[in-house]
């Protein structure tokens, strides 16, 4: 995924009501930006840490930037959850996921379950459908990557349709994407939202897959690099 146009430095002042951060560019301007993540963004908000924004292309647009990336620790880190789906359908295209690879059609935001929409639907003759569910992560503690870093309703809904779609026959997968590079592993962040741990092991139990995979970011883009352990 190439960002379609030049990102902008800044630095960030703050952030608040979810989806909104002030920020300073190096010309000296202070501006609003659109935050396009509604998790706690753990570690990913402190004053003074080097952003990257991106400049909207609607002119009628009332925020004119966005927020793209972090630089977190000398590493850059991706806090934009609009990406991901085209990150790893770009991945999935491309056969960089050998876990999903054969399969002749991709299609997104497919319904399915109550009132959802599944991330990729992978078809293919003479195999059950795939239904990949995807999960931005940007959450570091200790050396490895967590998901979520906020209580996530809406996550734990999607763990029991992924698990009803097994039930009726089908193939059901959640796929972690961290959008980082500096991670070693990856586990579900229990202590934040319990209830969602419990749904990963009982979808598990009933026959989900799960995927991780940690990402390559530069200011020109975001890819798809090598998985990571999950440790349960």
């Amino acid at each position: 995924m190439h960002f379609p146009d030049p990102l902008v430095r800044g630095t960030l002042l703050r952030r608040y009501k979810r989806f909104l951060a002030d920020v300073r560019l190096e010309d000296g301007r202070e501006i609003t930006a659109h935050v396009a993540n509604p998790g706690g963004m753990i570690g990913l908000k402190d004053p003074g840490i080097e952003v990257w924004l991106s400049p909207a292309r609607n002119p009628s647009r009332k925020l004119r930037w966005s927020w793209e990336l972090a630089r977190i620790d000398g590493g850059l880190v991706g806090v934009n959850t609009a990406w991901p789906n085209q990150i790893v359908a770009e991945a999935v295209e491309a056969g960089a996921v050998p876990e999903l690879a054969d399969y002749d059609g991709l299609r997104r935001e497919v319904k399915y379950g109550k009132n959802s929409r599944i991330d990729l639907l992978l078809e293919a003759p003479n195999r059950p459908l795939c239904y990949v569910e995807i999960k931005n992560v940007h959450l570091k503690r200790d050396h490895g990557a967590e998901f979520p870093d906020a209580v996530t309703a809406r996550g734990t809904k999607h763990l029991g349709e992924l698990a009803a779609m097994v039930a009726d026959g089908q193939r059901a997968v959640m796929f972690y994407l961290v959008q980082r590079e500096d991670c070693a592993d990856f586990r579900i962040a229990g202590d934040i939202d319990p209830t969602y741990d419990a749904a990963f092991g009982a979808a598990l139990d009933k026959g989900v897959e799960a995927l991780c995979y940690a990402c390559r970011l530069t200011t020109d883009g975001i890819t798809v690099d090598a998985p990571l352990p999950i440790i349960r």
